[in-house]
């Protein structure tokens, strides 16, 4: 089965943006956004975003397929469509992003999307499916995905009734522990039900 992972994005707005991209940034991330080798998508995200993202990352990269992670593992981003997480960025690259609302009646924002979702759903063989790493009750993004994925889009069934943080963890140690999820459609699915169990607290080294 190919699988290709869309990642939702990031807020780039936020306390911990505007952190890394002060001029007064010394820490190694914000010093090599601003280097000739700049850091990838993927790893800004996390930063900004904590958990919830790193989970994301780690999962998708954990089950893409190991020659393909760089096509397969795709970001949402504000203004430039899908992007693979592995695309470096810098500090111009973060500053337009945080400069754009993630809402979908901007045409900053969906139109570069509806572009390359358009284009991926054409490239895809039919048997594949589009596992949607975010959240499935919000109109930003799954309306566009939906109409033009419709039922190969799906995303891991145990996400139902988790908010970002505990979605976030559930990714993470299942990449750990090499245990991908169930999915099932989008379509026609239950986008919000009961809370489940909370996750047993867990440690993590980077």
């Amino acid at each position: 089965m190919n699988r290709i992972f869309l990642l939702s994005p990031a807020y780039a707005g936020g306390q911990r943006a505007r952190l890394i991209m002060s001029e007064r940034a010394q820490f190694d991330l914000a010093r090599r956004l601003r280097s000739e080798k700049p850091p990838a998508l993927g790893e800004v995200f996390a930063f900004l975003s904590g958990l919830y993202f790193r989970g994301k990352l780690a999962y998708a990269n954990a089950f893409a397929a190991p020659r393909r992670k760089r096509s397969d593992v795709l970001v949402i981003t504000p203004t430039r469509g899908l992007v693979p997480a592995a695309t470096p960025i810098k500090l111009a690259d973060l500053q337009e992003f945080a400069g754009v609302d993630i809402d979908e009646t901007n045409p900053r924002y969906r139109a570069p999307l509806e572009r390359d979702v358009q284009r991926l759903a054409k490239q895809l063989p039919a048997e594949s499916e589009v596992v949607l790493l975010g959240s499935i009750a919000t109109p930003k993004y799954v309306d566009v995905l939906l109409e033009h994925f419709g039922q190969r889009l799906c995303f891991p069934a145990d996400f139902v009734g988790r908010g970002d943080m505990s979605r976030g963890g559930l990714l993470l140690r299942s990449a750990v522990d090499r245990c991908e999820l169930t999915y099932i459609s989008v379509a026609g699915a239950v986008r919000k039900g009961k809370r489940p169990p909370k996750l047993e607290p867990r440690r993590y080294t980077k």
